[in-house]
C-alpha cells in the first residue's frame, strides 16, 4: 500500500498557482467469483446485483454514470453517411500551408450551415488559417484524412485572449421558466411543478437554483465562495421524456436523473432553452497553434476548439502536432499549443474519444495550459485520450454545474505549472477537479504519471473552494499522485502505484471530513468490473 500523507513533491500550489477566470475505509469485499480471475473483488458498493438506487447501511452509494456521451453512448458519434459534402480545397483553400485558408475554410463552413449540415472535407496537406473558424449551425462537421494527414495550422495571436481558433458557438436563449413544486432529491428523474403546460417532450431544460447564504452555509463556503453569489446557477442540462399534467403538481420526466438535491429553499427551478447546436463534430484532424515564446505568454486561455452550448456533438481522432511557428530551439520549441487545447464550456452529452494533446507554451497561472478543459457542463465521455505536457492536462474549471461526466482510459504525463515565462523549473501539474464542486463525475480506468486532485482550494482561483462531491475515482494506476479530500464522501475504489490522499492536516482538507471511501488500495488489477461505466452502460442497456 503507497503511503497516504507527507507526499512533498505533490502539495497543493498555494496563492503561486491561482487561475482566474474570464468516512473510513471499510474492508475490501470477498472473491465474487466472476471472470476477473481468482483473486478478483468486487466493491462493496457495487455487487452483483447492483442498481442505480443501491445504497449501504450507512448512506454510501454510487451514482449510475452510463448516460456519459453522445447520445448516451447509445450510437457511435458520427455525420449521417447521406450527408452533402464540402470540400475546402474545391473552395479555395491552399493545402501546402503557403497561403492563409482561412476564408475559404470558413466558405465551406457557411455553406454547410446554409445547407442546414454537412461535412467540410479537409484532403490531405497542411492548412494554414491566420483567423478565427466559427461555426453557428447544427450538423456542421470537420473532417480531415487522418490526423496526422489533415492538418490545421493556427497561426493569429494577437487578440485571442479568452478565445478559440475553431469554435462551434450554439446559444442557449431561456423562453420559459418553472419554480419546483417540492425539492428534488438526488438520484431521483422527476421533477414536479406547479403547472407544465407549455411543456413537451424533446425540451431542453436546465434545472438549477441560487447561490444563496443557505447553500454557502450548508457547505462551509460562506466568504470562500464569492463569484457566482446570489446568482442563479444551472446544475443539471437536461431533455424532458415526458410531461405528465395529470398529477397536481405536474410531473416532468428528465433523460437522466440528477446528482445532487434541488432545494427551494435555494429557489430550485427549471429553464426551459432553445438554440443549442447539435450533430456537430471535429474527426480527423491535426491542430496547432502554438506562437513565439513570447506571444504565447502575452495572451491567456487561447484554446485551439471550443464547443459552447452544444448537444450530441464530438471530437474523435484528433491529435495536436508540432507548430511550425513555434521556436526552433530554446523555450517553447517543438510546442504543439500556445495554451489551451480542448474547452467544452455549457455542453451536454459529448464523446471526446482517441484525442492526442500536448506540449503546451504557456503553462502559468490565469487558467493557462489547459488541454481537456470542462466548464459547466454535463455527461460529457472523454475516452481513450491522451494529454502530455501541459498544466492540468484534464480539468474541471470555473463555476457550479459540471456533473455526470467521464473521463475513461485517460492518460496524464508531464504535467508541469509554470511561475511565468522565465520559470525554467516549474513544479509538478496534475489533473483535478479545479472549481466549484463539480458533482459525481467519474474518472474511470486511467492512468496518472503526474496525478489527479479533488480536494478544497479554499480562496485560490478566486475562491475555488470546495472542487468535488461525491465523486468516483475507480481503477486509477500511475506513478503519479491521486488526492480524494472531497466535499462531504467521495470514492477511491481500486488503484494500482499511485500515491493516496486521503487526510492531510494542509488546508486542502479543510472541511472534507468525513475521509473518503478506500477500497482496493494496489489492487486495482483485481477489480471487478475493469470500468465502471462500461459495466453500468451495459447494465442500463439490458434494463
Amino acid at each position: 500500500m503507497r503511503p497516504l500523507l507527507g507526499l512533498l513533491a505533490f502539495l497543493p500550489c498555494l496563492a503561486a498557482c491561482s487561475d482566474e477566470p474570464p468516512g473510513g475505509a471499510p474492508p475490501p469485499a470477498p472473491d465474487a467469483g466472476t471472470d476477473a480471475g481468482p483473486a478478483s473483488f468486487r466493491s462493496a458498493l457495487y455487487p452483483e446485483d447492483w442498481t442505480p438506487s443501491f445504497t449501504d447501511a450507512e448512506g454510501h452509494f454510487l451514482h449510475d454514470f452510463s448516460y456519459a456521451g453522445y447520445h448516451h453512448a447509445e450510437a457511435p458519434p458520427g455525420a449521417p453517411a447521406a450527408a452533402p459534402t464540402f470540400d475546402v480545397v474545391t473552395q479555395g483553400a491552399d493545402p501546402t500551408g503557403q497561403m492563409d485558408a482561412t476564408l475559404a475554410v470558413q466558405a465551406a463552413i457557411d455553406a454547410a450551415a446554409a445547407q442546414g449540415g454537412g461535412i467540410v472535407t479537409f484532403p490531405e496537406g497542411l492548412y494554414r488559417i491566420d483567423d478565427k473558424l466559427v461555426v453557428s449551425a447544427s450538423g456542421v462537421v470537420l473532417r480531415g484524412a487522418g490526423a496526422t494527414k489533415s492538418r490545421l495550422h493556427f497561426t493569429r495571436s494577437a487578440g485571442m485572449d479568452y478565445d478559440a481558433h475553431l469554435a462551434f458557438l450554439g446559444k442557449a436563449e431561456p423562453n420559459l421558466e418553472l419554480p419546483l413544486a417540492v425539492d428534488a432529491t438526488s438520484r431521483a428523474d422527476v421533477v414536479e411543478v406547479a403547472s407544465a403546460e407549455d411543456l413537451a417532450p424533446g425540451d431542453d431544460v436546465l434545472l438549477g437554483w441560487n447561490i444563496t447564504p443557505a447553500f454557502l452555509e450548508e457547505h462551509g463556503m460562506t466568504g470562500t465562495w464569492t463569484a457566482f453569489n446570489d446568482t442563479w446557477q444551472p446544475f443539471f442540462r437536461r431533455t424532458v421524456v415526458a410531461v405528465d399534467k395529470t398529477s397536481s403538481p405536474h410531473r416532468i420526466t428528465l433523460d437522466v436523473p440528477l446528482r445532487y438535491p434541488a432545494k427551494l429553499r435555494d429557489g430550485a427551478s427549471l429553464t426551459r432553452v432553445t438554440g443549442l447546436l447539435r450533430e456537430c463534430g471535429v474527426e480527423s484532424l491535426g491542430v496547432s497553434n502554438a506562437v513565439s515564446w513570447a506571444e504565447a505568454w502575452a495572451a491567456s486561455q487561447v484554446h485551439a476548439i471550443d464547443l459552447r452550448r452544444v448537444v450530441d456533438c464530438w471530437i474523435k481522432d484528433v491529435a495536436s502536432f508540432p507548430s511550425p511557428a513555434a521556436p526552433a530551439e530554446g523555450p517553447g520549441s517543438g510546442a504543439h499549443l500556445a495554451s489551451g487545447g480542448i474547452l467544452l464550456e455549457e455542453a451536454t452529452r459529448v464523446t471526446v474519444q482517441h484525442v492526442s494533446l500536448g506540449l503546451a507554451q504557456n503553462r502559468g497561472g490565469g487558467g493557462n495550459g489547459y488541454l481537456f478543459e470542462i466548464r459547466r457542463s454535463n455527461e460529457i465521455l472523454v475516452a481513450d485520450s491522451e494529454g502530455d505536457g501541459g498544466r492540468h492536462n484534464f480539468i474541471q474549471n470555473w463555476g457550479f454545474g459540471t456533473t455526470g461526466c467521464v473521463f475513461l482510459r485517460i492518460q496524464s504525463k508531464n504535467g508541469e505549472s509554470l511561475t511565468d515565462m522565465n520559470d525554467a523549473s516549474g513544479f509538478t501539474g496534475l489533473s483535478e477537479f479545479h472549481h466549484s464542486l463539480a458533482t459525481a463525475n467519474l474518472i474511470d480506468a486511467s492512468t496518472f504519471d503526474d496525478g489527479f486532485s479533488i480536494v478544497n482550494r479554499n480562496d485560490e482561483s478566486t475562491g475555488a473552494g470546495h472542487t468535488g462531491t461525491e465523486n468516483v475515482l475507480w481503477n486509477n494506476r500511475g506513478k503519479g499522485a491521486l488526492r480524494s479530500l472531497q466535499f462531504g464522501t467521495g470514492y477511491v475504489i481500486g488503484t494500482e502505484g499511485l500515491y493516496v490522499t486521503t487526510e492531510s492536516p494542509l488546508p486542502m482538507a479543510l472541511g472534507t471530513q468525513p475521509v473518503d471511501w478506500v477500497e482496493g488500495l494496489d489492487e486495482g488489477d483485481a477489480l471487478d468490473p475493469p470500468s465502471l461505466y462500461e459495466d453500468q452502460r451495459s447494465r442500463r442497456r439490458a434494463r
